[in-house]
């Protein structure tokens, strides 16, 4: 069974209400927020549910659910919460008496004039974001409305929710990635208006990436991977996810994050004996074949018994630069393969 697969029968009941409703936990994931925010809307505002149902759990309807998505949708324009839930609820109310006005002919009366529309604001997809994800999991949309409210708690908690539910790399490469994308391109479309929300996400996907890391692997001598990002490169998220995918399997990494000098590089690999270096670049002007091939070159450990470490050309800025004799990973997955291999010998 695919994983696609798996998904959708385990996220079923949740695509959309049943009969008898949505848990509170269900509505917050589905909107991307905490149940916290879906408690405090329903206590402050009075966006609960219309109906109750006996027992403790309350359960929420598809219209109440669509209430609360406008609510998203207003509150991620910018819109306080309170004047938010005043145009809500104004919304609910002139739907409600619509749907028993009489009709104006059968009374022979004059239907009275219509109250003036709520307070426009723009319109915005379902994803409460504004970002075009496509056909991504639902989890996606949640994130990025979470990122674009700048809501840090429902962020947490819906990244820990996804690493957890698919593992770290099902959850990097099928949830958190697209999303990232999909932020990146509203940025560079928008003339940079969503910066803090890209700085934001990437944050608290790295917070989310240490949280749910398990500690360090104790290593030896040609038993553990170097990672860096070469001179220049400061892009450190995609190492930060190969570093805890390696340690999710127990596997010793030195991680040494961005930008590193030449001369840390040499010295750190020279400390180490790693049995692999994993050199990451996001551009093509800091890519450098002839590092790459120094690295490669360089021995370590007692004579005649030197080893030299596998080199790994990883990121987009390898494209097109590919350093004879090197592995270039494709991927986090096919990364993580190679590296298992390679300390496994």
């Amino acid at each position: 069974m695919g994983v696609h697969e798996r998904d959708s029968r385990r996220r079923g009941p949740e695509s959309a209400p049943t009969d008898a409703g949505l848990t509170t936990g269900e509505v917050a994931r589905r909107l991307g927020v905490a149940p916290t925010t879906v408690r405090t809307w329903d206590r402050r505002y009075g966006l609960g549910p219309d109906a109750h149902t006996g027992g403790r759990h309350r359960r929420w309807t598809a219209t109440d659910v669509a209430r609360l998505e406008r609510m998203c949708a207003l509150t991620a324009t910018g819109i306080p919460p309170a004047e938010a839930a005043r145009t809500v609820l104004g919304e609910a109310t002139q739907e409600a008496g619509s749907a028993t006005e009489p009709d104006a002919g059968a009374v022979g009366l004059t239907a009275p004039a219509s109250p003036p529309p709520p307070p426009s604001v723009p319109a915005r997809s379902r994803a409460g974001s504004g970002l075009r994800l496509g056909d991504v999991r639902q989890e996606c949309k949640g994130i990025a409305r979470a990122a674009l409210r700048l809501d840090a708690a429902a962020l947490d908690e819906l990244l820990e929710a996804a690493i957890a539910e698919h593992g770290l790399v099902a959850a990097w490469t099928e949830v958190i990635m697209p999303t990232l994308q999909a932020v990146g391109r509203k940025w560079e479309s928008s003339g940079e208006k969503y910066v803090e929300v890209e700085h934001f996400l990437s944050w608290h996907v790295s917070g989310a990436l240490r949280r749910g890391a398990p500690p360090a692997a104790a290593d030896g001598p040609g038993a553990t991977t170097v990672l860096a990002c070469v001179p220049g490169e400061n892009h450190t998220l995609p190492l930060e996810v190969l570093a805890a995918a390696l340690a999710e399997r127990g596997l010793p990494v030195r991680m040494f994050g961005g930008a590193l000098p030449v001369e840390s590089l040499v010295t750190a690999v020279r400390r180490t004996g790693p049995a692999a270096v994993a050199l990451w670049a996001q551009s093509r002007t800091t890519a450098s074949r002839p590092l790459a091939q120094h690295v490669a070159a360089m021995e370590w450990g007692v004579r005649g018994a030197r080893r030299k470490p596998v080199v790994l050309t990883i990121g987009p800025g390898w494209s097109g630069r590919t350093v004879t004799g090197l592995p270039r990973p494709r991927g986090l997955a096919e990364a993580v393969a190679v590296l298992e291999s390679v300390v496994s010998r």
